[in-house]
């Protein structure tokens, strides 16, 4: 406990330095301590700085071609920020709410090199090509690879399906260990064995290689960065009947659901009862805050490349809007907060994960254990009180959508 409110003090001491998000300073905090304890590296690493700052991916990118760009940069030239609203029911289970707050669906590390004309090898195989990957280590050229993250034992993960992509960055390698850049401020020492495991799992990778292979050739390609952001905003997306649930329109269908009192659809029957309604509005914080995004549904950092851009108006816009999305996920980290200590188990977790990785794993799966125990321990709030929480959640995303359909106007 009074680890955490060290913690914490650090936080709105940053807060208060730089006009961040509690949120944003929040991570640049951790990765920053994080580095501070960091144990000596091992030896045969192909760069120095490893962990996330405040992307996972746009921050691998930077480290793999030797930190020499900004983390804003990179992001934004990889498209940013999107907006991807599902949910998805299976039998048995609680509904799965996801949302997708950054550029979705085109892939982060092809697109950003693509844009920084940085040149690459892609391949794919139907088992681990371990001949392969050494000799593009031993050449010194860091690899990306797509794998299913809960078989990564830093993780604290139960296995799961496999479905979604993980990239990671194998940085280096002793023999048949694999020096691998995720998350945690040092490199996870990983088996080939036990990495080969959790690259097959993700089976629509087909064991994917993304290696750099040279300088970049030309200038940033910012102006094509900023004209998809705001055509997949605006949409179409797809192409298809699931556009509805991309960009401005995801947003609106967002909103609606969280008013709609009636249909199945909407929140009130899907996240009415106590553990759907934890499980859901955790999501929600989770979704904009950690998951395939950086803070704030990542507008925060598109707002630092629109600025880098020489596009000041629109970034302020987007850092209006990332201040609702902060508001929004707050909302949620409060409301599942009267689950006692759920807060506090939850960024302990997230502690864990950015500074010890594998060597807590066992404490690591032991609190996402009792975060869901909260969850099926506690009922949910009554039906009124759903009513404006739900409805306050809609303002905020309508609010939001205003502002964001401004800032695309201005691009």
């Amino acid at each position: 406990m009074t680890e955490l409110r060290a913690f914490k003090k650090l936080v709105r001491e940053r807060m208060a330095r730089t006009g961040e998000s509690y949120t944003t300073a929040r991570r640049h905090v951790l990765a920053k301590a994080a580095r501070a304890e960091l144990p000596a590296l091992p030896d045969g690493l192909l760069y120095a700085e490893f962990g996330t700052d405040q992307h996972h991916e746009a921050s691998l990118i930077r480290h793999a071609l030797g930190s020499v760009h900004d983390e804003a940069l990179i992001a934004g030239l990889a498209g940013g920020i999107g907006f991807m609203y599902f949910v998805f029911e299976y039998q048995g289970m609680p509904p799965l709410l996801t949302i997708v707050a950054q550029h979705h669906p085109e892939p982060w590390v092809q697109t950003a090199l693509d844009r920084l004309h940085v040149p690459y090898d892609v391949q794919h195989s139907g088992k681990p090509q371990w001949a392969k990957l050494r000799k593009a280590l031993d050449a010194g050229h860091p690899v990306f690879c797509t794998v299913d993250r809960s078989r990564l034992p830093w993780h604290g993960m139960e296995p799961g399906f496999g479905t979604d992509p993980y990239t990671v960055v194998v940085a280096g390698h002793d023999g048949d260990t694999l020096y691998v850049d995720d998350a945690s401020a040092a490199p996870h020492g990983i088996g080939t064995e036990e990495f080969g495991l959790a690259w097959s799992a993700h089976k629509k990778g087909r064991h994917q290689m993304i290696v750099p292979t040279g300088e970049a050739t030309g200038a940033p390609d910012i102006g094509a960065a900023i004209a998809a952001t705001a055509a997949h905003l605006t949409g179409p997306v797809l192409g298809n009947n699931f556009d509805v649930n991309f960009g401005f329109s995801g947003m609106e269908r967002l909103a609606a659901q969280l008013r709609d009192a009636r249909t199945k659809t909407g929140w009130e029957r899907r996240f009415g009862e106590p553990v759907p309604f934890y499980h859901g509005v955790r999501r929600l914080y989770e979704c904009l805050e950690v998951e395939y995004t950086a803070p704030d549904a990542t507008r925060p950092l598109y707002a630092d490349f629109l600025d880098l851009a020489g596009r000041p108006e629109a970034a302020a816009l987007f850092r209006e809007s990332a201040r609702g999305w902060e508001r929004l996920a707050a909302l949620a980290l409060e409301t599942v907060s009267g689950l006692g200590a759920y807060a506090e188990i939850c960024e302990r977790r997230m502690q864990l994960i950015m500074s010890r990785g594998e060597a807590a794993g066992e404490e690591i799966r032991t609190l996402g254990r009792q975060a869901n125990a909260l969850a099926e321990e506690y009922g949910a709030p009554d039906a009124e009180q759903r009513r404006q929480l739900f409805d306050e959640l809609a303002d905020i995303v309508e609010a939001n959508t205003r502002l964001e359909r401004q800032a695309v106007e201005l691009l």
